[in-house]
C-alpha cells in the first residue's frame, strides 16, 4: 500500500513500485552558448561534431542556442577577411566550405537568388523558440538544410512558411509575428547577450561553470576541443561519455543525416557508411540518396 503524495490517495502498489535511481548522474554546472546565424556556413560544417558532443558530453551543461546576425542587409556590409563584398563572392565561399567540411553546400543562390538578411529566419527561430526550445532547434536544422544543401532562399516569407509547415506548426501564422516588433525585440536581445560574451564571428561556443570561469571557443573545431574545453571548466570532475544512440534512434531524432555526420558519431571511414546503414537500418525505414556528391539518408 502507498499514500499518493499529490492526491493523498492510499491504495495499492503497482508493478512500478520498484525503481532504480542512479543518484550519481551529474548535475548540470555548465552553461554553453552556441552563438550561431541560419546562414554560418562554418556553424553547417561544425553540425556533425557538436551533435556527438551534446549526445555523449550534453548532460553536464545546459545549451543556449543565441543568434549573431550575420547579415542584416547587404548595405555597406563586408567580410574582408573571407573576400566577401557582394552576395556573388558568397558562392565561391561557400563551395571551399563544403569541400573541406564535406557537408554539402551548393551556394548557387548567391548567383540567381541571393539572399538579403538573415534575419527573417533568425526572427522565426526566436518566435519558435519563445514557445518550444525542441522545435526551434528543429526548424534551425531544417532551414539550414534547406539553404545549403538544396539552395532554398531562406531569407524569402514562402520558404519559411513552408519549413514552419512541415513542423505541424502555422507557417502563415508564426512568420507574419516574426516581422513584428516582439520578434526583433527577442533578436536584439540575443544580439546583445553575443556582445557581452565578447563574440565577434560564427560559431562561437563558450562555456562558463557556476564560478564564472569560462572558456570560448571560435570557429568549427573536432570533438576533442569541446571536449577538453568542457574538462577545463569542470577542474578536478572525471567526464563520463554518454553512450552514443544507434542509427535508427539517431535517424528517429534527426530524419535525415548526411554522411559526414554518421562518420563523426560513428568513427566510421567514408567508404564505410553505406555499409554500415545497410547493416544498421531496415531497408523500410530509410532512403538512400546522393546530394551535391554525398551520401545521405532520409526517414521514410
Amino acid at each position: 500500500m502507498v499514500c499518493d503524495i499529490k492526491t493523498g490517495v492510499c491504495g495499492e502498489v503497482g508493478d512500478e513500485s520498484i525503481e532504480v535511481i542512479d543518484f550519481n548522474q551529474p548535475q548540470k554546472k555548465v552553461d554553453l552558448y552556441y552563438v550561431t546565424d541560419p546562414i554560418c556556413s562554418h556553424c553547417w560544417a561544425l553540425e556533425p561534431e557538436l551533435r556527438r558532443f551534446e549526445k555523449q558530453y550534453g548532460h553536464y551543461f545546459t545549451l543556449q542556442t543565441v543568434m549573431g546576425g550575420l547579415l542584416k542587409s547587404w548595405d555597406g556590409f563586408a567580410d574582408v577577411s573571407n573576400g566577401i563584398g557582394s552576395p556573388a563572392d558568397v558562392a565561391e565561399h561557400w563551395r571551399e566550405v563544403g569541400e573541406h567540411s564535406r557537408m554539402p553546400i551548393d551556394g548557387s543562390l548567391w548567383l540567381s537568388d541571393p539572399i538579403q538578411s538573415s534575419y527573417p529566419p533568425s526572427r522565426v527561430y526566436k518566435m519558435i523558440q519563445r514557445e518550444n526550445e525542441e522545435m526551434a532547434k528543429t526548424f534551425l536544422r531544417r532551414a539550414r538544410e534547406a539553404v545549403f544543401a538544396f539552395n532554398r532562399n531562406i531569407g524569402e516569407e514562402k520558404v519559411l512558411i513552408d519549413l514552419v509547415d512541415q513542423l505541424g506548426l502555422d507557417g502563415a501564422k508564426i512568420v507574419k509575428e516574426a516581422e513584428g516588433t516582439a520578434a526583433q525585440v527577442l533578436l536584439e536581445e540575443d544580439f546583445a547577450l553575443a556582445g557581452s560574451l565578447g563574440v565577434r564571428g560564427f560559431p562561437t561556443v563558450i562555456m562558463v561553470n557556476e564560478e564564472k570561469q569560462g572558456v570560448k571557443i571560435v570557429g568549427a573545431k573536432k570533438l576533442h576541443t569541446y571536449v577538453d574545453a568542457l574538462k577545463q571548466v569542470l577542474p578536478g570532475k572525471t567526464l563520463q561519455a554518454r553512450q552514443i544512440p544507434d542509427l535508427k534512434q539517431l535517424l528517429d531524432q534527426e530524419s535525415l543525416l548526411f554522411a559526414k555526420e554518421i562518420e563523426v558519431m560513428y568513427d566510421l571511414e567514408a567508404t564505410e557508411v553505406e555499409s554500415f546503414t545497410q547493416e544498421m537500418l531496415p531497408a523500410d525505414t530509410y532512403k538512400g540518396q546522393i546530394q551535391l556528391g554525398e551520401f545521405y539518408i532520409e526517414k521514410l
